[in-house]
């Protein structure tokens, strides 16, 4: 059986999604499992954008042999060679052989690295280049550069008929999709952290890229949104576009307290949890706490782009960093977070050196602050400690 579902005049949905995944990308945490999208163009000409991944093959060529109903298959659009959307290239060129890849040059590369093909393909190749156009009768596809969102070879799509962007990674989500494909079929702001979690972790490095990319769909009038991974967007394209311009620019979204702490006995978890009702009678809401043994990082980090001010309360382990903050923090270097506060309680029963470290990791990121001074706790926070707890809190107001 087929799972296809129409999205406007002659564009169908044909993706899958995968409920059995645990980690998306062998490291994201995804419970409620992943979508992998894939879309055609039934027009004079057939086109297909993008393919899936290899764990859903059997379903995704349901689709495609159902919505062609024995005829052939014309072009493939390939936006983004990652292999969650690549993996069925070769197959689809093997069924198809007289198919047209429509590609830029460097996705053209890159597909020799990922597949061996049995037949010389080289004339299959259709290639464009920044504002280059393909007609396929009633509908004309212009191709847009978008490197490093989240790869060198990535790029998006346009349709000028129906107004349609094909965006690869950009405007996606972790999910899987559950019978509602549309934004408007759901209560789309709930789904945004998960939009802001996949956008965090997945592209947030490249914020000047991503930059780029908005400029460019700014000029174009898109009524739809067809991303690889989530929702059809129609109704919240100025919300998404919204929330990028903020996480490109790595502007916080909240004036409020994060706190992430690494604790092994208690101490440092009950300085923390101290600082955390101090702010609250200061007036403080929307106060967040991590224990970072038992959250995975995506979600910190996730909030972090949400958040403007940072506490990061670790103990000393090893002579250094407890692992898991110090994995928490190389996540945060390397995701390229900017123009945040942070704030340093530091713990340690006999050589107590972590805070130190923490700081020098963090000079490292762009336009930061540090609030206050770092807090030294000796093995669990004494009596006379609780007024640079409180001096803390009324700094991080």
């Amino acid at each position: 059986m087929n799972n296809i579902r129409k999205l406007a005049e002659d564009l169908y949905y044909i993706g899958v999604s995968d409920r059995k995944i645990a980690l998306f990308e062998n490291v994201y945490p995804v419970k409620d499992g992943m979508s992998y999208n894939s879309y055609f163009l039934d027009d004079e000409k057939t086109v297909l954008f993008d393919t899936v991944d290899k764990a859903c093959s059997g379903q995704f060529f349901d689709n495609v042999d159902s919505i062609l109903n024995s005829r052939i298959l014309d072009y493939l659009v390939i936006n983004h060679l990652e292999p969650d959307h690549s993996a069925l290239i070769k197959d689809v060129i093997k069924k198809y052989p007289k198919i047209k890849i429509v590609c830029n040059q460097k996705a053209k590369q890159m597909l020799y690295q990922f597949f061996e093909f049995d037949e010389d393909i080289e004339n299959n190749f259709y290639i464009v280049k920044e504002g280059d156009s393909l007609n396929t009768g009633k509908h004309t596809l212009s191709f847009y550069m978008a490197p490093m969102v989240h790869w060198p070879e990535t790029m998006v799509t346009y349709d000028i008929y129906n107004k349609t962007l094909f965006s690869a990674d950009a405007f996606g989500s972790f999910g899987a999709i559950n019978g509602n494909i549309f934004d408007l079929e759901v209560d789309f702001k709930d789904r945004l952290s998960e939009y802001r979690r996949y956008y965090s972790n997945i592209v947030g490095k490249y914020g000047v890229q991503v930059n780029m990319l908005l400029n460019k769909a700014k000029n174009l009038d898109i009524n739809i949104i067809c991303p690889l991974h989530g929702l059809v967007i129609k109704d919240n394209i100025d919300l998404l576009f919204e929330k990028y311009n903020l996480w490109a620019n790595y502007k916080p979204e909240r004036d409020s307290v994060l706190i992430a702490y690494a604790s092994v006995y208690g101490g440092t978890q009950n300085a923390v949890e101290i600082l955390a009702n101090e702010l609250s009678k200061l007036g403080v809401k929307n106060i967040k706490m991590y224990d970072v043994s038992h959250t995975h990082s995506s979600y910190i980090i996730s909030d972090i782009f949400e958040y403007s001010k940072i506490v990061l309360a670790s103990t000393t382990y090893n002579n250094s960093i407890f692992v898991k903050m110090e994995n928490l923090i190389n996540d945060i270097i390397h995701h390229n977070v900017q123009n945040r506060k942070f704030a340093i309680i530091e713990n340690g029963s006999w050589a107590c050196c972590c805070g130190d470290l923490i700081k020098d990791y963090l000079s490292k990121l762009k336009n930061i602050d540090f609030i206050g001074e770092k807090i030294n706790i000796k093995s669990s926070l004494k009596k006379l400690q609780e007024d640079e707890i409180k001096l803390l809190a009324k700094e991080l107001l």
